[in-house]
């Protein structure tokens, strides 16, 4: 799956010259945690997160007058608290390489560029997301959490078993395992009775963690 196909297209922007009071304005109305900037050429420059709004906001503890403070903020713009080292993806980049970039930086978004041309955004919600379509979270099934014998083959033989007995999985996501040995699996099927399925797939030399309805 690439970004193109998950990220937010035409994500809400700012410019360079907007203040810190209506950047953070539109934020709170959009719902969003982090804006892309643009110049006056529509170009993208930078990126402004809600927390360098705050950070830059005056503290609720202070003696300033309100007037002082909406005197204040109104001089302060994007341009002074966004950050201009971006790290950006293509639309044709895998959503796992996103991911890991947005860990390596310790950073909640990427802007989502074509040339020099900003075409949307994902954040670290659409990973979210994701996560939940991976592990099948909306779906009705039955979840087993296995340990799994790191051998060729080994899914297919497991899905063969599910498939002979009616079943149908919904949803499979792999994980490292407790050693090179060995995988981690999440597995949800529907229309398989559980107590049936376990003792078939317990005799292939995978291990149960847990079972549940969900």
């Amino acid at each position: 799956m690439l970004v193109g196909s998950r990220m937010t297209r035409n994500p809400i922007t700012v410019r360079e010259d907007t203040s810190l009071y209506d950047a953070l304005k539109k934020m709170r109305e959009n719902k969003v945690r982090r804006l892309p900037v643009l110049n006056t050429d529509g170009k993208l420059v930078g990126m402004v997160s809600e927390k360098d709004l705050l950070y830059a906001s005056p503290s609720p503890a202070t003696s300033l007058s309100v007037w002082e403070i909406s005197y204040l903020t109104s001089k302060i713009t994007v341009k002074e608290l966004m950050t201009t080292q971006l790290v950006t993806v293509c639309e044709d980049c895998p959503l796992e390489e996103a991911a890991r970039l947005m860990v390596d930086n310790r950073i909640g978004g990427l802007p989502v560029v074509r040339g020099d041309k900003l075409v949307g955004i994902i954040t670290e919600t659409d990973l979210f997301k994701i996560f939940l379509e991976l592990l099948g979270a909306r779906e009705q099934g039955t979840r087993f959490s296995l340990v799994v014998p790191e051998r060729k083959g080994m899914l297919a033989d497991m899905s063969k078993v599910i498939s002979e007995m009616g079943g149908n999985i919904v949803a499979l996501g792999t994980f490292l395992g407790e050693d090179p040995s060995n995988r981690m699996i999440s597995l949800k099927v529907q229309d398989v009775d559980k107590d049936e399925l376990w003792p078939k797939l317990e005799a292939m030399g995978v291990k149960l963690l847990d079972v549940r309805e969900t």
